[in-house]
């Protein structure tokens, strides 16, 4: 009965444990509980891998990984080819870059859940692709190759999987491309004439098999024979855990929040079916003919045995009874020679020991950055909740500058704090994710260090390792310094250490648009990342644009304080796009970059240091209207690009629309996915179409084809699709070139469409009424024209258009042509002849 109420407290414990704050974040100094040690133990015995192999965040078979990793307690990867930048944000307005910064930190916040490790390489998710083919384009299809074959190098799969299987079932060219590029790894990773220049840091790897994952919608459409695949149920319930595997791989799901990927359990059988593509033949299970003991290591049986008495000896009121137990096979461990099996098992063991003694350890530094050069102040703390006698022999901390020899025993429950003093170096990189360092193409980063490729961020800048001692057997337990202060509401909170400029340089927005050659105001602030800052700011652009003061002093006291700073611009009378970068001089530094903090509560407190520049835009654009009535979606920038223009622009909310006078509104615009994402749109849609008809222009922006919380978003009918045009080079072909859309109050040409990022549009219209008419279409390689992506419509006195152009990326990349275009779409209700 003691047993019983012991497992009954450890299930309620590890379901709280799932969704602990703290825990949704790696590398503190936690120890693990009981469930989680006992799983720990266990896998100290299980020497097997898999790696599973996709394009996107998102992508990986969640409930699949938990298995393997908490089921089967295989070491268990998830290669995600890009790191899911070409996609859209639900939770806020970063695109690009930060997307990909944010979707990096969530991928990993899932790991932490489903107990596999992340990995990635350098290819960039540039948006939706309908082939293969131009994938390889945009990717360099060598290059990405040779960082799939790197990654199966470094982490030694017995088994590789994939999401996808090569064919247009797959839906997306990069889905495509993943299943490409891993079976020629597969093939390649164990040829050492394949990429030699990866032989200076891994040796050749020959997995034993490659399976596909197969989808059984797909097998269910196609008839499949499914006695020939193997199978496997992940819907089973893992006792320790208190949840199946597919219940875990919903909390891991979730955090794909940018993505609104919130997942529900579900319960019951879930039976995975694989297809073998290459490699040795398996007639009964993944891993037919692995060998998944120590056996497998030379030497390695008697850790095996040692390892086996443990785990049967383990009790979870009294884990330390094990220590040395599990001493002894960490020693038996320090006799084989081993170069895979060994260093991972040692470090597993390590923790495993660690959290048998109840041993917590934390570093915490004095300020959350620093710069280079500059002395950090780190206090080190440890202690021991066990009977058993550990001795701490040192502390040491990376650059610091005195050594820490303890020498002190480790009592039970007798708390050691160490002071020490970490000198940042002065060539000392910049916290900056690594794969954003260099300036990169549309469709892959600039790494040069091939050690960092692969990796899922960066390694932290400051690591305090406590070196403790247990009989004649030295220990090191590592882990990063973090900053840590108290949130009155949430409690303790903690953020990654970084290393940052002397002073960051935001200027405000990124494209000043300057539709006449009238000057204006350039807002730039300085951010002091360390006391007594100074120096010369200086705004640098072509001698066609005026700058004054051409340079400021500057002296900021204290560390992060920001100071503001304000130059005036006057552009040329002609058309004109330039770079206008912000420049500091700080004694013999100069500094060029920004700031950007990235915070949500699901992932890791993010710091990324883009260039300090922005686009100036000498734009000839005719307005004849000027106050917007905006609805924002799920986010984006579009709002601001038009306060650019010179419009002002009103955010409405639900109550706005449903009490507001709207009719003060020259033009009203619903931002992306509205129609999504707001489930009040219902109510208040008819209230917009009265606006229209009173005499409104209501512009409607993309809608994705599912999920609308109603299909009468127009005066009249019309159906959205999943139709997109991916080539953002594509032709376009003016249908009706007389129409006032195309010339009223700005004349379009084809010059208009030069110079669009990503994509042309997305979610197109494919069928719609008669009273809608249609201005321009474009089209794909190899595809029809698609006229659908922009239609209006005269209702009543006023003017709807639905239009599924890429405005929330081309307006604020500052396409000019996407500025001239969209301006006749707001002024469409004043056109005389629409």
């Amino acid at each position: 009965m003691k047993r019983l109420m012991h497992t009954f407290y450890v299930l309620v414990l590890i379901c709280f444990l799932l969704i602990s704050f703290r825990n949704t974040f790696a590398q503190t100094g936690d120890v693990m509980n009981s469930s989680d040690l006992k799983l720990a133990l266990d896998k100290l015995n299980v020497l097997g891998s898999v790696l599973y192999v996709a394009a996107h965040p998102d992508d990986e078979n969640n409930g699949l990984l938990a298995y393997f990793a908490k089921g089967k307690l295989l070491r268990t990867g998830y290669l995600s080819l890009t790191r899911g930048d070409g996609g859209q944000n639900l939770i806020g307005s970063e695109q690009g870059d930060l997307l990909g910064v944010i979707r990096t930190q969530e991928l990993l916040a899932a790991r932490r859940i489903d107990g596999a490790e992340q990995y990635f390489s350098r290819a960039i998710d540039f948006g939706f692709s309908k082939s293969a083919d131009e994938t390889f384009r945009f990717w360099g299809k060598q290059k990405i190759l040779s960082d799939v074959v790197w990654v199966i190098r470094k982490f030694r799969p017995d088994v590789i999987i994939t999401r996808f299987h090569g064919t247009k079932e797959d839906g997306h060219g990069n889905h495509t491309a993943s299943e490409i590029l891993a079976a020629e790894a597969f093939k390649l990773a164990g040829n050492p004439n394949a990429f030699p220049e990866q032989l200076k840091y891994v040796k050749p790897w020959q997995p034993k098999r490659i399976f596909w994952n197969a989808w059984v919608p797909l097998l269910e459409r196609e008839h499949s024979d499914l006695s020939k695949f193997i199978k496997v149920d992940v819907g089973v319930y893992n006792p320790l855990l208190g949840k199946s595997y597919p219940e875990i791989a919903a909390i891991s799901r979730s955090m794909h929040k940018t993505q609104g990927f919130g997942s529900s359990p579900q319960f019951g059988e879930q039976i995975n079916y694989f297809s073998l593509t290459d490699g040795s033949p398996a007639n009964y299970g993944l891993f037919d003919g692995v060998d998944l003991t120590w056996n497998r290591v030379k030497g390695g049986a008697t850790v095996g045995q040692i390892l086996k008495e443990a785990d049967e000896k383990f009790n979870p009121e009294h884990p330390d009874e094990i220590i040395p137990l599990l001493l002894k096979a960490f020693n038996e461990l320090s006799r084989i020679k081993d170069d895979y099996w060994v260093p991972l098992k040692k470090k597993e063991l390590a923790d495993v020991i660690r959290s048998c003694a109840g041993i917590y350890i934390q570093s915490i530094a004095s300020d959350y950055s620093a710069i280079p050069g500059q002395t950090v102040s780190i206090t080190s703390e440890i202690i021991n909740r066990s009977i058993y006698p550990f001795e701490l022999k040192k502390v040491v901390t990376t650059d610091q500058v005195n050594q820490n020899f303890a020498d002190k025993k480790l009592e039970k429950e007798n708390i050691i704090k160490i002071n020490s003093e970490v000198k940042i170096p002065r060539n000392a990189e910049y916290s900056q994710p690594y794969w954003l360092v260099h300036k990169h193409s549309l469709g892959d980063y600039v790494v040069n260090d091939q050690t960092l490729i692969g990796k899922a961020e960066n390694n932290p800048p400051l690591m305090t390792t406590f070196v403790v001692s247990a009989g004649n057997q030295d220990l090191d337990f590592s882990i990063p310094v973090y900053y840590e202060w108290n949130d009155p509401v949430a409690g303790e909170k903690i953020r990654p250490f970084i290393i940052v400029p002397p002073v960051a340089i935001n200027i405000e927005i990124k494209n000043y648009i300057f539709p006449t050659d009238s000057t204006r105001k350039i807002n730039v602030t300085l951010t002091a990342n360390s006391n007594n800052v100074s120096g010369i700011l200086k705004l640098i652009v072509p001698k066609s644009w005026n700058i004054e003061p051409a340079e400021q002093n500057f002296s900021i006291p204290q560390k992060h304080d920001v100071a503001p700073f304000t130059f005036t611009v006057k552009p040329p009378s002609s058309s004109s796009d330039v770079l206008c970068t912000a420049q500091a001089d700080v004694g013999n530094k100069v500094i060029s970059q920004g700031m950007t903090t990235i915070s949500y509560s699901h992932i890791p407190t993010q710091t990324v240091f883009p260039p300090a520049e922005a686009r100036l835009l000498r734009l000839n654009i005719n307005k004849v209207v000027s106050n917007i009535g905006y609805i924002m979606g799920p986010g984006d920038d579009v709002p601001q690009c038009l306060e650019e223009l010179g419009y002002k622009v009103s955010m409405l909310s639900n109550k706005d629309i449903e009490n507001g006078n709207l009719s003060k509104y020259d033009a009203i615009i619903t931002g992306v996915r509205v129609f999504n994402t707001n489930p009040d749109m219902v109510y208040e849609q008819p209230k917009l179409l009265d606006y229209v008809n009173n005499g409104g222009t209501l512009i409607v922006q993309y809608n994705k084809n599912f999920g609308l919380v109603t299909d009468k978003i127009g005066p009249y009918p019309f159906h959205i699709s999943a139709k997109r045009i991916t080539d953002e080079t594509s032709m376009v072909n003016f249908i009706d070139p007389a129409s006032p859309i195309l010339n009223f109050p700005n004349k379009i040409t084809d010059k208009d469409f030069d110079g669009w990022i990503q994509e042309r549009g997305i979610y197109f219209a494919d069928q719609w009424d008669q009273h809608y008419k249609t201005v321009i279409e474009c089209r794909d390689p190899g595809e029809d024209e698609l006229p659908g992506g922009l239609i209006y419509t005269k209702y009543g006195k006023g003017v709807f258009i639905y239009t599924g152009y890429v405005w929330f990326r081309e307006l604020p990349a500052g396409v000019p042509g996407a500025y001239r275009l969209f301006v006749n779409l707001i002024s469409a209700g004043k056109s005389p002849g629409i």
